[in-house]
Order: structure tokens, then C-alpha cells, then sequence
């Protein structure tokens, strides 16, 4: 339990982190960590960690935004991350069954997806600063705004982080399933015993 509670401080603290060095915006552990609870967790009161990682950090976040850029999330953009890291969570249950690297992969890239879909759809809802029409959902999802990087560098970092983290997650996990003897789902194999 305390390594699972550093683990959350260092993902809260990166997400923070990251707004003071803008080339790493979106490049998070948190969404990987809430794919990878629901792969290797039944314990359901393990999945609200990365949820409470994403909250932590997004109040700060939310502060920094608006005090920086005069931009607020708004209670929509905070829901539609909770959603997004809840049905991340969904996505592992799902993969925990049948657990390979390639759903591992796909869960990981399925996340990343929706994550982006969902949160640039909602932000060009809610937001003034984007015309309400076909053109205007187009911008959110491809540029954004002009006074930010393109919302293809976010998805890129998104993407790039979610899977090299799943993929560090997976491997620990496996590793210390072999560690404890269990069988290891991933064709990692006990060595040196």
C-alpha cells in the first residue's frame, strides 16, 4: 500500500510538474495507471486511486489555468476526465481476461482515444471561443487554440505516454507476479531459480 501511494503522489506531482515544462502537457502516468488497476485489480476500492490522482492534480491544474491563461475547465471538462479514467478503468476489466501485449496495446490505444474524442468534443461545447458547427468541432480536435499547441501535440503525448506507461506498468506487475511464483500471463518467464 505505501508503494501504491507513492506511485499516485509521483503521478499527481508529474501531471503538475508538466505544466511548467509545456513540451511534456499530456504526457501523464494517471491514465495508464487507472487502465492498468483495472487489468490487475479486483480490489474496486484500488481504482479510485488513479481517480483521485486525476482530481488532486486537476484542482491545481484548474487553478493554474485560470489564474495563467484566464481559461477555466469548467464542471464539464472536470466530469468528462472522470468518465474518461472511469471507462479507462472499464477497458482493463474488460482486457484483464484475455491479458496479452496486444490487448494490452489495444486497451491502452482505446483509452487514449476516447480520452481525446471526449474531452476536445466537450471542450468545443462548452467553449465560446469555438464556433458551433462542423468547423468549429473540427478546430478543437486538430488545432485548438491559437494561443496553445494543437490538440494533436496533447493526443500525441497522450497517446506516447499511455502506452510506454501501461507497458512499464504491465511489466512490473508481471515481474512481480513471477517473484511471488504465479504464472505470468505476458510469456514472461521465471529465471534463475
Amino acid at each position: 500500500m505505501p508503494s501504491a501511494l507513492l506511485v499516485l503522489v509521483l503521478a499527481a506531482g508529474w501531471r503538475v510538474f508538466t505544466l511548467y515544462v509545456p513540451a511534456l502537457s499530456n504526457f501523464s502516468p494517471v491514465m495508464a495507471l487507472a487502465f492498468c488497476a483495472g487489468v490487475y485489480t479486483r480490489n474496486r476500492w484500488m481504482w479510485l486511486a488513479p481517480l483521485a490522482a486525476l482530481v488532486v492534480s486537476d484542482l491545481y491544474i484548474d487553478h493554474y489555468y485560470a489564474t495563467v491563461y484566464h481559461y477555466e475547465w469548467g464542471v464539464g471538462g472536470a466530469a468528462s476526465r472522470i468518465v474518461c479514467f472511469m471507462a479507462a478503468i472499464g477497458l482493463g476489466v474488460a482486457v484483464s481476461g484475455r491479458r496479452n501485449w496486444l490487448n494490452l496495446f489495444g486497451g491502452a490505444l482505446a483509452g487514449s482515444v476516447l480520452f481525446y474524442l471526449v474531452t476536445n468534443t466537450v471542450s468545443w461545447f462548452g467553449d465560446l471561443g469555438y464556433a458551433h458547427d462542423m468547423a468549429g468541432w473540427w478546430q478543437a480536435v486538430t488545432v485548438g487554440h491559437p494561443q496553445f499547441f494543437p490538440t494533436l501535440f496533447f493526443f500525441r503525448n497522450t497517446l506516447v505516454s499511455d502506452l510506454l506507461f501501461t507497458g512499464g506498468f504491465a511489466l512490473a506487475m508481471e515481474y512481480a507476479s513471477l517473484r511471488r511464483g504465479d504464472h505470468s500471463l505476458l510469456g514472461l518467464k521465471q529465471v534463475g531459480r
